[in-house]
């Protein structure tokens, strides 16, 4: 059986995108524990650029040297590559991660969670109605608004969680949430044809340089170098390199839609990773909402997976 085979199967690929997910959304809390330990100020976005440079170079030094040992042989760019690398490391790297690491810096776990799970909804309108690589149908957007309800419900958590939102917080998260659905289309329509872990690598060497250098021209710096703060960099570019991986080579094999669903899936695994690491509290009156909100996104996943084939 052909890997484009198997990583259409169902199974395959609930398997592959909710791992995928679940790494994204432990991002949250790592992303917030490496700024303290790197001694990164809410209010020092050269620093904090710097920091997302860092991670996403390193993720991609993991793809293109895992790939390499496992085809025996290094994995290079041809010509063709150059405009989908250079397009790939502008919205899925620099567009994507200088807002969101700005943002998240002036905004709490909850509510990073919360904007960022439009992105499955987001992804979605934009493959549909701007790129035109698949029809917007009433179950996609019955799941996309189901999968919206279970975001919300798990987020805010019986109210009260939200607090303020501001353009610099919140405002800088979603304009993320936008560059990285243009990404995800550009990917869905180069690794079709290309290759998709080649492509993830190299955007990510590009775009990470790209993000420190910036960073470092600002003057952005890294206030303490710690043992722990490695391991959490090393986990961020670990996370992101098998994630981006993972994503991309079912956005190869699978259209847009059924991939992106489980997007929705990041702001339930980002709450439980912020009460696991940060501290974050929840009452037994809010477990109800959390498996309430699982069964929403549940439902809306399953309605925009079996769509019949022709309505794709």
């Amino acid at each position: 059986m052909s890997d484009g085979s198997r990583l259409s199967r169902p199974w395959v690929v609930v398997a592959l995108a909710t791992l995928a997910c679940a790494l994204w959304g432990s991002a949250f809390a790592f992303v917030k524990t490496g700024y303290d330990l790197f001694g990164i100020a809410p209010d020092s976005p050269p620093d904090q650029i710097l920091f997302a440079g860092m991670r996403f170079a390193l993720a991609g030094i993991f793809v293109l040297a895992g790939t390499s040992i496992v085809r025996r042989k290094p994995v290079l760019p041809t010509k063709t590559d150059l405009v989908p690398i250079v397009l790939l490391a502008l919205f899925q790297t620099a567009l994507q991660y200088a807002p969101f690491y700005m943002g998240l810096a002036n905004a709490s776990g909850t509510n990073a969670s919360l904007v960022q799970g439009t992105s499955a909804f987001v992804q979605i309108v934009l493959a549909t109605l701007v790129f035109r690589q698949e029809k917007l149908t009433g179950r996609k957007l019955a799941g996309c608004l189901l999968g919206i309800g279970g975001v919300a419900l798990v987020t805010l958590r019986g109210g009260g969680a939200l607090g303020s939102w501001s353009l610099l917080g919140e405002g800088l998260v979603f304009a993320a949430v936008v560059a990285g659905g243009i990404a995800t289309c550009f990917m869905r329509r180069f690794g079709v044809s290309g290759d998709p872990l080649m492509l993830t690598g190299w955007q990510f060497c590009l775009g990470g340089g790209t993000l420190a250098a910036i960073g470092l021209a600002l003057g952005g710096r890294v206030g303490s170098v710690s043992a722990a703060g490695i391991g959490v960099l090393a986990y961020l570019g670990m996370l992101s390199a098998v994630a981006f991986s993972l994503w991309s080579s079912l956005l190869k094999h699978n259209p847009v839609s059924h991939v992106a669903i489980y997007r929705f899936f990041i702001p339930t695994f980002g709450v439980l990773f912020s009460i696991m690491f940060l501290g974050e509290s929840m009452t037994p009156e809010q477990i109800p909402l959390i498996v309430g909100a699982l069964a929403l996104i549940v439902v809306g996943t399953v309605l925009v997976n079996t769509e019949p084939s022709k309505a794709s």
